[in-house]
């Protein structure tokens, strides 16, 4: 009777262990960091003072790719009177951007990469306590780009609140030789839109016919001598690229990094758009459909005739009524390529996927934990 009481103890605490390991694979998966116990407050729309736009029509991202290392002073677009930023120092290395902000006042605690909402949710650890000095607050942060919005949460001393706040550094402050591409004058395309919106004049922009646009991408300046794939000295597979695109209006975009295919040691792109309007591509004067048929985000496989250079291409887009060809420059950086884990898409497909095999896995130990007490 001892042997068959111990054997039953053993499964009693093998059950439990099995479930326990369950229930911490769980806890990891979906559910959140504690969070900052008196730090946990959002200000409403109603304790906030009207937000301005810190973004100028038609900009286009800029990534630490396309800035030479070194230190420089830069600009900084803040969508609050309140939240303002007097100096600002970018620092580039090793493909990554940062940047020493000081601040008018020492009115904020912390500051949160994100959301305020995200903020209020996350542990003391993640937060970034202001330096004082001289009446300054000052903090240092992460660039993910240049000339696009870019969340950073405050906590007010005073009103014990996390506040939404978009900052915005501009590129085209940097002295030119921080730059290794051209950017365009912000300003007078602000102001070029706001003359066309005022009926003071119309012009097709980078939009072009057809024909004109094709001869543009073919020959010329700028134009490649060949848009034959280039070789790479890699398995066949699927891996990841950063790109970035110029060009356009700028209310489209491409995913970066994207998807780099090796096919016969030779470099294709799968492109994914921010917009379900662009129904094809022109590239070296081979047209390529859009390949997404659900009626999501369109999406193109095209050769990469170039690497480290501007490759010019066209797409067309149907979002303004008429068909209208458009200009876009694509420049793929051999430097980045990694594994395809490193895709927005795909990381998400993989997080997905490890949480329904958890899911699956208690299941299956809470039906065989079932069973044998059936036994």
């Amino acid at each position: 009777m001892t042997g068959r009481a111990d054997k039953v103890h053993t499964r009693r605490e093998g059950r439990r262990l099995i479930t326990a390991l369950v229930f911490v694979l769980l806890l990891g998966c979906f559910c959140p960091a504690f969070a900052a116990e008196g730090y946990d407050q959002v200000a409403t729309s109603g304790d906030m003072a009207a937000s301005k736009e810190v973004k100028s029509y038609g900009m286009v991202p800029i990534r630490a790719a396309d800035v030479n290392e070194g230190n420089y002073k830069i600009e900084v677009r803040s969508s609050s009177t309140f939240f303002r930023i007097e100096k600002a120092v970018l620092k580039v290395k090793d493909g990554k951007m940062t940047a020493d902000i000081t601040l008018y006042s020492t009115s904020y605690k912390f500051v949160y990469p994100g959301t305020a909402q995200e903020a209020a949710a996350a542990p003391l650890e993640e937060y970034t306590e202001l330096k004082e000095r001289s009446g300054q607050g000052s903090f240092e942060m992460e660039v993910s780009g240049l000339n696009e919005e870019i969340s950073c949460a405050a906590f007010s001393k005073k009103k014990k609140k996390w506040y939404d706040r978009t900052i915005l550094f501009e590129a085209g402050s940097l002295p030119k030789e921080a730059l290794a591409i051209q950017v365009p004058d912000y300003d007078k395309i602000d102001q070029a839109v706001e003359a066309y919106e005022n009926g003071e004049g119309a012009g097709s922009g980078n939009a072009s016919s057809g024909a004109d646009a094709k001869a543009g991408a073919d020959s010329g300046e700028g134009a490649l001598a060949s848009y034959d794939p280039v070789p790479l000295n890699m398995e066949d597979g699927e891996y990841s690229i950063q790109v970035n695109m110029a060009g356009g209006s700028g209310r489209a975009s491409v995913s970066s990094p994207t998807w780099l295919i090796v096919k016969d040691g030779k470099a294709w792109a799968r492109l994914l758009w921010s917009s379900t309007y662009y129904d094809y591509m022109i590239v070296g004067g081979e047209k390529y459909l859009n390949e997404t048929k659900d009626g999501g985000n369109s999406s193109f496989t095209i050769p990469i005739a170039v690497m480290d250079d501007p490759m010019p291409v066209i797409a067309d887009t149907t979002a303004m009524g008429d068909p209208v060809e458009i200009e876009y420059e694509l420049t793929f950086y051999q430097d980045s390529i990694g594994s395809k884990s490193q895709i927005p898409q795909e990381a998400a497909t993989n997080v997905l996927i490890l949480a329904l095999i958890i899911i699956v896995i208690g299941g299956i130990l809470n039906i065989v934990i079932k069973k044998r007490r059936k036994q």
